[in-house]
C-alpha cells in the first residue's frame, strides 16, 4: 500500500491571521526581536560557538536565579521537563515529600514526585489564599518530609505564595530540599536562591525570560547536587538525568543533541535581562501589574484573588456568569488582536504581566480590548474610567 501525499496542504502564511496577535495571556508571551532572530540560527551543538554560548548561558543564569550555583542545566523541553528534572534527580523512591498545593502547578509537582515512587503528603491550601509559614510548619513536624516542593505564583489561579523565603527558610531548619517552580515568576519579581537557600528552581523559556516556548532551565543548590551525585539507584529517565546533562553543560561532552536554536534564543534573552538589570526590571513588573488592576478595577471588574495572595504575574479577573469565557476569549481575539488565557475550570480568564507584556502600550491595547469586549457582550462597565486610571497610574 502506498500513503498517498496530502491534498490539503497549504502554506503556513494562509494558517495564521493576516495581523499578528497580541500574546497577554499566562504563557507564552511575545518575544524581543533579537530573540526571534536568534531562534532562527543553527550552529553545531559541539563546536566551540556553542561552547561560548553555553558559557555565556550560564553566567548569566547565575544573576537571574541570584546564585553561585555551578549546576545550572538547560532543558530540551517546556517548564514542565524542567520540573520533571528537578524531581526525578532529587526524589528517590520511597522518599517522604511534603508538595504545598495552591492549585494545577503545585498538584503537577505532587504527581510527577508520586509517579516517581514517593511517598507525597499534600498540604491543601484553601482556594485563593497564600501558604501559611504557620500551617507548613504543622505538616513539617508531623509528617518528617525529605522534601518540600512548592510554587511560588500559582499560574492556574493567579496566587502568590508570599512567604516563600519563610518557608525555605523552615524547609531548611527541618532539614528539607526544597524545589520551588518560578516558572512564572523568575525575572518578573524577587527570588533570591542563594539568600533563601533553596535547592532546585525551575523555569521555562516562553514566560518572564521572554524567550522561546521548549527549552528551560533549571538550578541545583551544592546541597541538592551532593545528593544527587551520591545516589547509587539508575534513574529511569535518560534525557532527564542530570548527571549526563551536566557532561554536556559543564564537561563540553556529548549527552544529546542540544536544542542549538533555543539556547541561542534563552541568550539572547538572558542578555536582555542583565543590560535591563534586575531591579529595573522587577520595578517595571510591579508598576505595569499594579496600574492595570486598579485600571480593572476603576472599570468595574472584580479581581480574582485578594491583594494579600494576589499574584502580578499573572491576574485573574472574574467574569459574569452569562458570559462564557470562551466567548469573551474569542471576541477580544477576532476583533481586537488580542490574546488572552481562559482557566483551568475557574469563572475567570487571564491577562499575563511576564517580560515584554509589561510595556505600557500593551497594558493600554489589553485593557481597551477586554473593558469594550466585555461591553459588547452585555455587561455595563465604565471603560473610560479604566482607561483614565490607568494612564494616571503610568
Amino acid at each position: 500500500m502506498i500513503i498517498q501525499v496530502p491534498t490539503e496542504i497549504v502554506p503556513l502564511d494562509t494558517l495564521l491571521p493576516d495581523e499578528p496577535l497580541l500574546m497577554m495571556g499566562a504563557g507564552p508571551v511575545p518575544i524581543p526581536e533579537r530573540v526571534a532572530a536568534a531562534n532562527s540560527i543553527v550552529i553545531n551543538h559541539l563546536g566551540e560557538t556553542m561552547s561560548q554560548v553555553i558559557e555565556q548561558v550560564k553566567s548569566m543564569s547565575r544573576y537571574v536565579f541570584q546564585t553561585e550555583s555551578q549546576h545550572i542545566l538547560g532543558v530540551a523541553g517546556p517548564g514542565s521537563a524542567a520540573m520533571e528534572m528537578a524531581i526525578v534527580n532529587i526524589v528517590t523512591p520511597k522518599m517522604k515529600v511534603l508538595s504545598i498545593c495552591n492549585g494545577f502547578f503545585s498538584k503537577r509537582l505532587a504527581e510527577m514526585a508520586e509517579r516517581n515512587e514517593a511517598n507525597v503528603v499534600c498540604m491543601d491550601v484553601p482556594d485563593g489564599q497564600t501558604a501559611s509559614v504557620v500551617e507548613v510548619e504543622k505538616y513539617l513536624i508531623k509528617h518528617k518530609p525529605q522534601v518540600v516542593t512548592i510554587v511560588q505564583g500559582e499560574t492556574s489561579n493567579t496566587v502568590f505564595n508570599r512567604y516563600l523565603p519563610e518557608i525555605c527558610e523552615l524547609a531548611k531548619k527541618h532539614e528539607c530540599l526544597t524545589i520551588v517552580d518560578a516558572v512564572c515568576t523568575l525575572s518578573t519579581m524577587p527570588l533570591d536562591m542563594d539568600g533563601w537557600e533553596v535547592d532546585a528552581v525551575i523555569t521555562g523559556g516562553q514566560k518572564g525570560l521572554s524567550s522561546i516556548p521548549g527549552v528551560s532551565l533549571v538550578a541545583f543548590s551544592e546541597v541538592a547536587w551532593e545528593h544527587i551525585s551520591a545516589r547509587t539507584d539508575r534513574l529511569r529517565h535518560w534525557c532527564l538525568d542530570a548527571i549526563l546533562a551536566d557532561q554536556f553543560w559543564y564537561k563540553k561532552a556529548y549527552h544529546y543533541t542540544a536544542p542549538v536554536s533555543g539556547i541561542l534564543a534563552m541568550h539572547e534573552a538572558l542578555r536582555l535581562i542583565c543590560i535591563e538589570t534586575l531591579e529595573k526590571r522587577f520595578d517595571r513588573h510591579l508598576r505595569c501589574s499594579t496600574a492595570i488592576q486598579d485600571g480593572m478595577e476603576a472599570m468595574g471588574l472584580t479581581l480574582f484573588v485578594k491583594p494579600e495572595a494576589r499574584l502580578n504575574s499573572v491576574i485573574g479577573i472574574c467574569v459574569p456568569e452569562e458570559i462564557p469565557a470562551n466567548t469573551l476569549l474569542k471576541h477580544m481575539s477576532d476583533n481586537y488582536r488580542v490574546e488572552i488565557s481562559g482557566s483551568f475550570g475557574l469563572n475567570m480568564v487571564r491577562i499575563g504581566q511576564m517580560g515584554e507584556q509589561s510595556h505600557e502600550h500593551h497594558l493600554f491595547r489589553t485593557l481597551h480590548a477586554l473593558g469594550s469586549s466585555l461591553k459588547t457582550l452585555g455587561m455595563i462597565v465604565n471603560l473610560p474610567a479604566g482607561m483614565a486610571v490607568l494612564e494616571s497610574k503610568l
